[in-house]
């Protein structure tokens, strides 16, 4: 059995953890990965931000109320 090398960009224990986060569950809101992965909230932004621009997660924003809610999701591809 031959496996692919894994992606550097998924080396980085944050962005690793969120995509482990992920796999087991449809979707999670931010302050839920921010308080499982124990980061900050901007560092857990950028980190969001580059697994979306790989392609590895989708980000929907959206509104609970009047207050701001991003809601994370593996893509499917």
């Amino acid at each position: 059995m031959n496996f692919q090398p894994l992606d550097p960009l998924l080396h980085a224990e944050l962005r690793l953890a969120v995509m482990s986060l992920l796999i087991s569950t449809e979707e999670a809101e931010f302050p839920y990965i921010k308080e499982q992965t124990g980061a900050t909230a901007g560092n857990l932004s950028v980190q969001i931000d580059k697994l979306s621009s790989a392609g590895y997660i989708k980000v929907k924003k959206t509104f609970k109320g009047k207050r701001p809610c991003t809601i994370c999701r593996m893509n499917e591809n």
